[in-house]
């Protein structure tokens, strides 16, 4: 007994804190109600409840909801607004009950009534702001009694004699308010002609677009006070947007089950289509350029998952995966050339004709540079498959990232590691034979497939030299990793000595002009970074390489991608470790210059991350990836991008990171964050789990996501 308090009195905390994996947050999830569950054709003037059911007023007619379907209602008449003295020159727009009396929102200005005296009119003020208020369209009173408003100048709140006042610069995302409404919790919930603002602790989260509701303009709000539902009627529908305490966890079985159930065709993993827009019923299975790089992403995810958990099914769809990026490999016209795709040959699209000698000249008037090879999909030896040729970088970086983490984590016994050497051996003997270039069945490099001296050193590959230099690096150090043949070091070390590979290294992307910049390049970077600098063990060339992730990574650090961000921190822990080990102790190191080592190492010692943007990407990434039509540009709380010669429409919050993944319309983490105007197939594309398993599972094994006794929200 003794001995078990003495334990319990010494143990640290953190052993009885709750994994931040299985913690609970709040997520949030949109049901469209229309025409197709019973709803009638009109504005939604009106939602009502008749206990937890709604009731909605529609073009005069009143439904209720039964059993997911609208049926006809009897709805009673709205209570009959209280009687307001006229005030000369001024419209009410919207009222509420306010300590004794009422607030009015009016056309000119916000007024406070009490039965038997004038209306005062009222200018919010603190010390930031002074409001001479117009179109005060939205009022609402909270349980502790304060006033919030809705106005063009912005949000505020009266409580206790006292203002707090938010615009565009505290995070106001739009301003032509409709209604308001109350929720448990706190959480007030403002309606827009642009969509609905939810305030939750003074921090503001944008509900827009089809992803949120059926239509923006917003008429009525109505919550639910025992689970926060709130239903919004618009011009077009109701939008139902549910709140449901979940776990990362839960989320990440959730995608999982999407992903085997609506993405995995043959092994290989990528978006469906939908023929119908927005109906998920409507998904088939789809091809992408980059089957082969989207398949080793979810078979990553899946190998971490199983070196952090041992879950067997882990280790199944690893497994799988990798069986799937190795057939690629090997169906080809040459031993170590990788495909992009395969699909049976009664695939239900002619690929060919779609991609032939015609169209491959009229994509040459826009892009000289496209490659005019025909068949883009030739036939596999067999006669049963097509596969896809003019294999790019994108596929080889997936490839290398997976196949080392796969070698390391999931293999266990001789056969499968045999496995893993010979396909890393083939492919990389493959560039190494053609001079650093894959070559297709043309006998011509690919377009996106060259990686030696002479491309890289021309007025066509200058601008990939950086960044395919340290490609190349990247995917020996895998093959001597996972070979253990030394030829592939003598490799390396001829295009270093030679031709200065490992300082194109040190700047490993274009920034600069934004027309060579686009942002799988990120992705390409940093899973590529992430096999160079785990495989290497030259203190030297680490120094140098450990800039080049600094370099890599500050462009995007304000992007709030998780797996950008986990990486980087993985790799910068690394180098922590390494340092503590006086790994850069050595005065040897660099004899031209004997401060660079510890310049480095003092300017690089800590990695520049954030854990708690790693979980709030994770958890808003939202449980539907259909691709939406998010035009963002019209918000008060971003700041456009004026960069010379920089694209239309790009930008950030004002506090200088990206919008939230939720509010965006990009949900896959390798497209670029800041484009305030963004679509991944309009509805008609659904994307597959892995963007969030992935970096889940990475930061899971990392040891990224930690454990603690809060609970996040979610906000």
């Amino acid at each position: 007994m003794k001995f078990t308090f003495y334990w319990l009195l010494f143990c640290p905390l953190y052993l009885f804190a709750q994994p931040v994996a299985d913690q609970k947050f709040i997520q949030e999830t949109a049901t469209i109600h229309a025409s197709a569950q019973g709803l009638p054709e009109g504005k939604v003037s009106r939602i009502t409840f008749i206990g937890s059911s709604p009731v909605a007023d529609i073009a005069g007619k009143s439904v209720r909801l039964a059993d997911s379907r609208w049926i006809a209602a009897s709805s009673a008449k709205p209570a009959a607004a209280p009687a307001f003295p006229n005030i000369p020159g001024t419209k009410i727009l919207s009222f509420t009950s306010f300590q004794d009396g009422y607030a009015l929102g009016c056309d000119d200005g916000l007024y406070l009534y009490k039965a038997g005296s004038k209306p005062v009119r009222v200018f919010p003020e603190n010390e930031k702001y002074s409001w001479s208020l117009r179109n005060v369209g939205a009022l609402v009173t909270d349980a502790k009694g304060g006033l919030w408003i809705g106005a063009k100048e912005g949000i505020g709140c009266l409580n206790a004699g006292k203002w707090k006042l938010f615009t565009g610069n505290e995070g106001v995302p739009y301003n032509k308010f409709t209604c308001a409404a109350l929720g448990p919790d706190g959480v007030i919930w403002f309606g827009t002609e642009r969509g609905v603002i939810e305030v939750e602790k003074d921090q503001f989260r944008y509900r827009f677009s089809r992803r949120w509701l059926p239509d923006d303009h917003v008429n009525t709000i109505a919550v639910q006070a025992d689970n926060g539902t709130a239903w919004i009627g618009t011009d077009k529908g109701i939008s139902q947007i549910s709140r449901t305490p979940i776990s990362l966890e839960q989320k990440a079985a959730l995608f999982t089950k999407q992903v085997e159930e609506r993405h995995n065709r043959m092994g290989f993993v990528a978006q469906s289509h939908m023929t119908e827009q927005f109906n998920i019923a409507t998904s088939q299975l789809a091809i992408s350029d980059n089957d082969g790089m989207y398949t080793s992403m979810y078979g990553a995810a899946q190998a971490f998952r199983y070196a952090a958990t041992g879950d067997p099914e882990a280790k199944m769809l690893a497994d799988r995966s990798f069986k799937a990026c190795k057939w690629l490999v090997d169906i080809t016209h040459e031993k170590g050339f990788p495909a992009r795709v395969i699909v049976p040959v009664d695939w239900h699209q002619d690929v060919n004709a779609e991609n032939s000698h015609e169209n491959n000249l009229r994509r040459q008037e826009e892009d000289p540079m496209w490659k005019d090879i025909y068949p883009r999909f030739p036939k596999s030896k067999d006669g049963k498959y097509y596969w896809k040729c003019d294999t790019s970088s994108d596929e080889l970086a997936g490839h290398f990232f997976f196949y080392g983490i796969y070698y390391d984590l999931v293999a266990k016994t001789e056969a499968e590691k045999q496995a893993v050497r010979e396909v890393v051996g083939d492919i990389t003997d493959h560039l190494v034979r053609h001079g650093y270039k894959l070559v297709d069945h043309d006998r011509k490099v690919t377009r996106w497939g060259d990686f030696s001296p002479e491309y890289l050193n021309s007025v066509y590959g200058y601008d990939q030299k950086g960044l395919n230099s340290m490609l190349m690096l990247s995917f020996l150090n895998v093959a001597k990793h996972v070979t253990g043949d030394k030829k592939y070091d003598r490799e390396a070390q001829v295009l270093r000595d030679k031709y200065s590979y490992h300082i194109n290294a040190m700047h490993p992307k274009e920034f600069f002009p934004p027309e060579n910049v686009v942002p799988w390049d990120n992705n390409l970077c940093l899973m590529s970074l992430y096999g160079l600098i785990n495989y290497e063990t030259d203190p030297s060339l680490l120094l140098m390489y450990r800039q080049g992730l600094e370099v890599a990574w500050q462009h995007i650090s304000k992007q709030k991608n998780a797996f950008w961000d986990i990486i980087y921190a993985a790799l910068a822990d690394g180098f922590t470790k390494q340092a503590d080990q006086k790994m850069f102790d050595n005065k040897g190191l660099f004899p031209e210059n004997r401060l660079y080592a510890s310049k480095v190492v003092k300017a690089h010692y800590k990695g520049n991350y954030r854990t708690d943007f790693i979980l709030d990407n994770l958890q808003k990434v939202p449980l539907d990836l259909i691709g939406y039509t998010m035009d963002n540009t019209h918000r008060l709380d971003v700041v456009f991008d004026r960069s010379p010669m920089q694209e239309k429409n790009m930008g950030w919050r004002v506090d200088g990171y990206a919008l939230p993944i939720d509010e965006r319309g990009h949900v896959r983490q390798d497209r670029d964050a800041f484009a305030l105007l963004a679509s991944e197939g309009d509805g008609h594309d659904e994307h597959e789990g892995t963007f969030f398993l992935l970096p889940y599972y990475m930061a899971y094994y990392h040891g990224l996501l930690g454990n603690s006794t809060t609970v996040p929200t979610g906000k």
